[in-house]
């Protein structure tokens, strides 16, 4: 599916409407939008949301769409995130071509602004502590309180602006501050710092500087250089935007684009939280950032979720002004209705129990005929090895199945799918323990492929392997990784007190059909009647494959609860 594909005919949202209106009214020739992340973590699905829409405006246009880096933290950022970064954005399916900057590109650009701001009267040196500062801002009910540094002349602020970048003082000690109005009742207008002392090493431009600027101010002045028209970010910056809009109304910068505010995702039965995503990560609590149970991208990408679902998620939850709630089902029901489309039918038998065929010829072997996908016959088909012993789910036979019970079991009879119809006949038991070790039965020869040609029908059809050219095989059920909808609700606990114990459940000898073996890791593929599986393609050895579940075939989380 082309990209475009998914919003044609379709109508717009209130952002694509305000760009088709500045458009119109002759504002803009094109759109030009960014995608900004902080290399300081791992891109999640909340991310993909704001991906999608930057890329897709872009797109949808035929212009260009930056990614830059807001790098302006180097006590938290590190180039593996950069490097994850752009793989994560690449691997959805969005090019940035020649538009890959950084935040630090403008260093030299944003000092030069400060002084800018400073000979104006519009920004002065501080030396109240952070919590000084935090002290002097004044709540909602109450004005801010003017810093006893405020009034210093121009001079004095260059001077000492100039010994911050120099490295003269501590960290802490000193700050820019923009003056604007301790009174205003935005919090974010009562004289924010623009520019802290950092004495760390930065990931690109080393030690050359030991001042950093804050957000905000970079921002807006990184958005006013790379000339976009339309700066898109979440909702929690809507009280930032005046100050957007100060920093660029006072540099009187040739380029104001204009930011827009939309709704954040919150999805069921996860968490967003960047901080608290390292935390599950760096105490363990998951196997690292691409772990199949984050919602992380990686994590997704690991777990078998294609990028063309998770785009098609991203349009059909919309973009909107206010916050709402997403269950997990609708991203679920995405990769489920991709995959059904595109993944072929294998089986795989994850819980096995032997079934030895008694009038079927010792030795003999034959191949019987697989439809990829049973809708799709563009897809080709496959042969199977058929034998005397085979391996079937050990919940397809009971010793003792109720009335409505369509598998095997005593005077039951069953289709193998694509093979014979099997009757039961006997079973063998541990002596000890008294678990079922093999069932006998004996098979029509006269039914291969599945019909009797006296017209007698059957109820059940399941799934098997032959036992003697099966792959042996580890597979991974994945499910969601907390218990309750919203894991931050309850004020009592916190969200690692609702981690799913059941979140991952691994098994050790599982059985697959042998074409299995030779397939690329990532390959995705529905077990018929298990669900959709991947070929992880990290714990993935030759001859040893492990299969993770990317999703169920039906919806089964509302019938645990």
């Amino acid at each position: 599916m082309e990209h475009n594909d998914i919003t044609k005919g379709k109508p717009l949202d209130f952002i694509r409407q305000i760009v088709a209106d500045d458009l119109q009214s002759g504002k803009h020739i094109q759109p030009v939008t960014r995608f900004p992340p902080e290399p300081n973590g791992f891109l999640h699905i909340g991310h993909a949301k704001s991906i999608c829409l930057n890329f897709g405006i872009a797109e949808e246009y035929k212009s260009r769409c930056h990614l830059r880096f807001d790098d302006t933290n180097p006590s938290k950022e590190e180039d593996l995130y950069v490097e994850a970064i752009k793989e994560d954005v690449a691997w959805l399916g969005y090019d940035w071509q020649d538009n890959l900057f950084f935040a630090s590109d403008y260093f030299d650009d944003l000092y030069q602004y400060a002084l800018q701001l400073i000979r104006a009267g519009k920004a002065y040196v501080c030396e109240l502590s952070a919590e000084q500062i935090r002290l002097y801002r004044g709540t909602l009910k109450e004005p801010g309180r003017n810093s006893p540094y405020r009034n210093r002349g121009i001079d004095e602020n260059l001077e000492l602006f100039e010994k911050m970048k120099n490295g003269d003082f501590a960290e802490g000690s000193h700050v820019l501050r923009a003056k604007i109005d301790m009174a205003s009742p935005n919090l974010n207008l009562r004289d924010p710092v623009i520019y802290r002392i950092m004495k760390v090493s930065h990931h690109r431009t080393g030690d050359t500087w030991c001042i950093y600027p804050m957000y905000d101010y970079t921002h807006s002045i990184s958005d006013s250089i790379e000339k976009i028209t339309h700066s898109l970010c979440t909702l929690e910056f809507e009280d930032h935007r005046p100050l957007y809009d100060w920093v660029l109304n006072t540099l009187q910068t040739q380029c104001h684009p204009r930011q827009i505010e939309f709704a954040r995702l919150n999805l069921s039965y996860t968490v967003m939280s960047k901080r608290k995503l390292l935390k599950l990560v760096e105490e363990k609590f998951v196997d690292g950032w691409d772990d199949p149970r984050m919602l992380t991208i990686t994590g997704l990408r690991r777990r078998g979720y294609t990028p063309a679902s998770i785009r098609s998620f991203c349009h059909t939850i919309g973009v909107g002004k206010k916050e709402s709630w997403i269950d997990m089902g609708v991203l679920e029901n995405a990769i489920r209705e991709d995959l059904n489309d595109t993944a072929p039918r294998v089986m795989g038998v994850l819980d096995p129990l032997k079934v030895i065929i008694d009038n079927y010829p010792e030795g003999q072997e034959e191949e019987v005929e697989a439809k990829n996908h049973p809708q799709k016959p563009e897809m080709g088909g496959r042969t199977l090895p058929f034998s005397r012993e085979l391996f079937i789910e050990r919940s397809d036979f009971l010793e003792d199945p109720p009335r409505k019970y369509f598998r095997l079991g005593p005077d039951r009879e069953v289709r193998l799918r694509y093979g014979y119809y099997i009757k039961f006949a006997s079973i063998e038991k541990d002596e000890e323990t008294g678990e079922i070790t093999a069932i006998h039965c004996t098979y029509d020869p006269l039914t291969k492929g599945g019909s009797s040609p006296d017209g007698r029908k059957v109820k059940g059809t399941i799934h098997w392997v032959s036992a003697h050219h099966c792959i042996d095989c580890r597979v991974r059920l994945y499910d969601r990784l907390f218990s309750v909808e919203n894991p931050d609700a309850d004020k009592e606990t916190t969200f690692l007190d609702h981690l799913n114990p059941d979140s991952v459940v691994e098994l050790e000898n599982c059985k697959v059909e042998p074409g299995l073996n030779q397939q690329e890791s990532g390959m995705r593929f529905q077990f018929e009647r298990q669900g959709y599986f991947c070929l992880d393609h990290k714990d993935s050895r030759p001859g040893k494959p492990v299969f993770n579940r990317i999703v169920t075939l039906r919806d089964s989380w509302t019938k645990k609860q």
